[in-house]
């Protein structure tokens, strides 16, 4: 197969060549100096013939030194393109440090470009690969990775970043980290206006709260998200209050059957089932504390 490249015009000496790696041929002509079309070209096909040949450490090698050369002849994008290649080799080698290094690498390369968006899936293919190894690392990059879109205007782009983030920090069983990346989605989604994703995400957060046994911040949160009129007539705002209602109460089978309702049926996978575990902790300390709470703020109100 004969592969014809035409790049713009540099200012040396005509130089055609064939490069031929087992049954590819590949023809490029261009007009530019022999050192930068080396640079350009001959470690980019080195590291492919590398790959071909299942060599990972000398092709991982091989495209950070072709990303180098790209970087070196003003040429972002192409050195961005060559980290992430590097960077996927980096994880098939199990070289952890190496895999977020270069995805981070490629993410400044994109941003060179101007483009927020590969610049942030750099980023969250580093997290994504980084999540079993290396998972608090990998909760740095999603951050990134949403403050990067989030600064560009492009909040609806980080939709499934911040439930990513949210998963990975609750199997760390860091339940204030996930609850806050949803409430980070629902502000999000309330800039695009929308609103199904804004109250499942506010919901989702109570349900970690609830889960993590902090009921005081559960209802914080709600009071919090019922200013918003959306979410104060939504069907996630009528199964929070079923949920915190039976938490006053101590009533752990109206707490099952409120986390059974089709509002939760349609969160993600893992806030599912934390709901599906409700109720944690001692129901009857937080009736207590509840009704302690009420007790206090009538005596402070009792002027008699």
């Amino acid at each position: 197969m004969l592969i014809g490249r035409v790049l713009p015009p540099c200012t040396n000496k005509l130089v055609s060549d064939f490069v031929c790696c087992r049954h590819i041929r590949i023809f490029s002509f261009t007009v530019c100096s022999p050192a930068l079309y080396v640079m350009k070209f001959h470690l980019h096909f080195k590291a492919i013939a590398y790959r071909f040949r299942k060599d990972n450490e000398k092709a991982k090698d091989a495209f950070e030194k072709a990303s180098k050369g790209q970087e070196m002849i003003s040429s972002p994008w192409d050195a961005a393109k060559h980290m992430e290649n590097a960077g996927a080799l980096a994880k098939e080698l199990g070289l952890w440090n190496e895999v977020s290094d270069f995805y981070r690498r490629a993410s400044e390369f994109y941003r060179e470009c101007g483009r927020s968006q590969p610049a942030s899936d750099a980023l969250a293919k580093g997290a994504s690969a980084l999540e079993d190894k290396a998972p608090e690392e990998a909760t740095k990059l999603y951050d990134d990775a949403c403050t990067l879109l989030e600064e560009d205007g492009k909040e609806q782009m980080a939709f499934d970043l911040y439930r990513a983030a949210a998963s990975l920090y609750v199997k760390l069983e860091k339940y204030s980290d996930a609850a806050a990346f949803h409430l980070r989605l629902g502000s999000a989604a309330d800039k695009c206006n929308a609103v199904n994703s804004q109250c499942k995400a506010y919901l989702s957060a109570i349900i970690i709260y609830l889960y993590a046994h902090d009921f005081q911040q559960a209802q914080k949160c709600y009071n919090d998200c019922s200013e918003v009129q959306g979410f104060l007539s939504s069907d996630q705002n009528r199964c929070a209050m079923k949920l915190l209602s039976a938490y006053e109460e101590g009533d752990a089978e109206e707490i099952k059957r409120a986390a059974q309702s089709s509002a939760i049926n349609h969160l993600d996978h893992v806030v599912i089932r934390l709901a599906r575990k409700l109720p944690t902790g001692d129901l009857q300390a937080i009736k207590k504390d509840v009704g302690g709470d009420d007790g206090d703020s009538l005596d402070e109100d009792d002027l008699t």
